[in-house]
């Protein structure tokens, strides 16, 4: 049985996917209030904050309510990365990352592909090889595979060329 929150919840993600932000934030928002501990909530008003305002400060307070709120739900684990990589915070992306590695919902092949992202945008390639590897080697997605190699062979072509 969905809850009335619940119900809210999915009108707004409906909101979302028809770009009704102004009426998706205001249940959101609603929810929020009746339910202040609400996960999915909290990480959608991020979203919102991020995508459609630019306000990094407010999104990463949403995306650490949500984490807080539960641990396991992933979501707000990739978002708060994104927020962090497009900042170029890459000592506390490494640190997140780290953390996400001990969050047994948070996809492992994605964790060792943002830390890749991370070396191979500050030109050590090798090490992004690697964890390109690991990501490799934690993913069940033949697709996502090819796209692992792809990246590993463009560290390659940029490894050679700063030599």
């Amino acid at each position: 049985m969905t809850t009335k929150v619940e119900q809210l919840y999915l009108e707004a993600e409906a909101d979302i996917r028809n770009n009704n932000y102004h009426e998706a934030f205001e249940k959101y928002e609603t929810i929020l209030y009746e339910e202040p501990g609400y996960a999915p909530a909290h990480n959608s008003m991020g979203w919102i904050y991020k995508t459609q305002f630019d306000n990094y400060a407010k999104a990463e307070n949403h995306f650490r309510a949500s984490m807080q709120a539960d641990p396991l739900y992933p979501h707000p684990y990739f978002h708060l990365s994104t927020i962090y990589f497009d900042l170029d915070k890459f000592d506390l992306l490494k640190a997140h990352l780290e953390k996400c590695l001990t969050v047994a919902t948070v996809e492992k092949a994605w964790i060792h592909y943002r830390f890749g992202m991370i070396e191979e945008t500050l030109c050590k390639y090798d090490d992004a090889i690697k964890h390109y590897q690991k990501a490799i080697l934690n993913s069940f997605n033949n697709e996502k595979i090819t796209d692992y190699k792809a990246d590993i062979e463009r560290c390659k072509t940029k490894l050679e060329l700063s030599q």
